[in-house]
């Protein structure tokens, strides 16, 4: 069996959104009890994380490493069509990750205590994000 369905998240800028809730009812509405649940993101400036869902410092983490490795307006990147964020959000999304494959067991993705489902919006406007979940298995 095979269900899929496209969750839309608008975003406020920059940060992370927790979709482990829309996810996990997803799943639960699919009737799939044992299987995968693939999550795909529609965008190239901005992606999914797999992360810890219980300290928001962890967040506040990342962001800052991540601010290290590609900032924003870097003279070095002659891509900026969309202003000094437009190619670090392109360098963050091909860092990152485009795509997750969760275990489904019981009917839920299985994750570990501390584990969430994350959207991390990497530019800094507000933007509409599509994200299509396709759960298979029995």
């Amino acid at each position: 069996m095979i269900a899929r369905k496209e969750l839309q998240i608008d975003t406020k800028g920059r940060g992370t959104y927790d979709l482990s809730a829309d996810v996990q009812q997803l799943v639960s509405a699919s009737g799939i009890k044992t299987g995968m649940c693939h999550i795909f993101i529609c965008h190239t400036s901005a992606s999914l994380m797999l992360c810890e869902n219980a300290d928001p410092d962890v967040m506040r983490d990342l962001e800052t490493f991540m601010s290290r490795i590609t900032p924003d307006g870097d003279p070095a990147y002659t891509h900026t069509a969309e202003g000094p964020d437009d190619m670090s959000a392109h360098v963050r999304s091909i860092l990152t990750h485009s795509d997750l494959n969760l275990p489904v067991s019981g009917g839920r993705c299985a994750l570990g205590t501390w584990q969430g489902v994350f959207l991390w919006e990497h530019r800094h406007a507000p933007h509409s994000r599509r994200v299509i979940v396709t759960v298979q298995g029995d």
